[in-house]
């Protein structure tokens, strides 16, 4: 079997992997479309840093996924679609061969369970045939293509970001950065019905498409202050901040520069140590929060939307590769004016 997988940073493809063999409770599923994530991007580059703060965390609960050896290949991709081939050994699922499926990238196994998202041991949504655990498979319905419900991982993430900001009737938010994820938090603002959108970008190709996902005013930073357009829409509320940039300083400079009150959704993955002064968020009654993935009913939620035409993915799809390609993609995907979302179909 074939897939790509990252050896000591780098992405090369594999011919010679065995075939992947489902057990009780899995189901075998050839791979129809995967997107690659941001978050792949970093691992690739940061993967040892990811793992060495991941270390460092208190107050986890208990179990999880056991940890990636960086010196042995390791698997990735988890916003897949998929059609079922095969179904393991006294699987009991109301899902037939030939079903088109996505699914929470989890394998639950015999010693706790496996993020199909970075792994040694099993294969992710970057290789041509992939086992899932039956009880978690969704059925992709209404014909949606299987390039556009494998986004329905990305665009869960951005769902739960807005789930988690409290918004209250007559709210507004302002989105820094229109990456994958701020566009998929863009998207979920709109399906919650909120129309004062402001979306900061440095890039022109992802302002044009926070405007086709719903923003209402878009903004490059270098000509204009996002702060300055959200006082231009007159609304009397301050605004909901979705920072998804990620970078060192920008936390800072939104307790620095938002409107009393404002709340903070931290949905970027910094990768670097952060300064933030407290003065500015105990001056102003600033609140933040962060958030990390989704549950599953918000992935269930986001496949309806997707499947119902509430979200257009479409225009997020910049190229699709083989896996051949899937080395160039990650350098690809370095360039924002370049691409949003690259879809991998290992057939191609």
């Amino acid at each position: 079997m074939r897939a790509a997988v990252l050896r000591k940073g780098e992405i090369l493809v594999r011919d010679d992997l065995p075939e992947p063999v489902p057990g009780p409770g899995q189901v075998l599923a050839q791979v129809k479309a995967c997107g690659i994530c941001g978050s792949d991007l970093h691992f690739a580059k940061h993967g040892a840093r990811m793992q060495a703060l991941g270390a460092q965390m208190e107050g986890l609960p208990p179990g999880g996924s056991p940890p990636v050896d960086l010196d042995r290949d390791v698997f990735m991709g988890h916003e897949f679609a998929a059609e079922v081939l095969e179904l393991g050994p006294g699987t009991d699922t109301s899902i037939a061969p030939g079903a088109l499926v996505t699914s929470v990238p989890i394998l639950p196994g015999a010693d706790g369970f496996d993020r199909l998202v970075y792994s040694n041991t099993v294969m992710c949504g970057y290789g041509e045939r992939i086992l899932l655990a039956a009880p978690l498979l969704l059925e992709v319905p209404n014909g949606l293509p299987a390039q556009h419900a494998a986004l329905t991982e990305p665009m869960a993430v951005g769902l739960h970001a807005v789930n988690m900001a409290g918004l209250e009737p007559g709210d507004g938010a302002v989105v820094l950065g229109c990456g994958p994820v701020g566009l998929a938090v863009i998207a979920a603002l709109r399906v919650r019905g909120v129309e004062t959108i402001v979306a900061a970008d440095l890039s022109p190709l992802r302002r044009r498409l926070a405007a086709t996902m719903g923003a209402a005013i878009t903004v490059d930073p270098r000509e204009e202050s996002s702060w300055a357009a959200w006082a231009g829409t007159g609304s009397p509320r301050p605004p909901v901040v979705f920072e998804a940039i990620g970078v060192p300083g920008i936390l800072n400079d939104i307790l620095r520069r938002a409107p009393m009150r404002s709340r903070v959704v931290v949905v970027g993955v910094c990768m670097g140590d952060d300064v933030v002064n407290p003065l500015f968020g105990v001056s102003k009654e600033l609140s933040i929060r962060f958030v990390v993935g989704y549950e599953p009913a918000e992935f269930a939620a986001s496949l309806r939307s997707l499947a119902e035409g509430e979200i257009d993915v479409a225009p997020l799809v910049t190229d699709r590769v083989g896996l051949d390609q899937v080395p160039w993609a990650f350098g690809a995907l370095g360039d924002p004016e370049g691409h949003c979302k690259i879809i991998v179909d290992p057939a191609t």
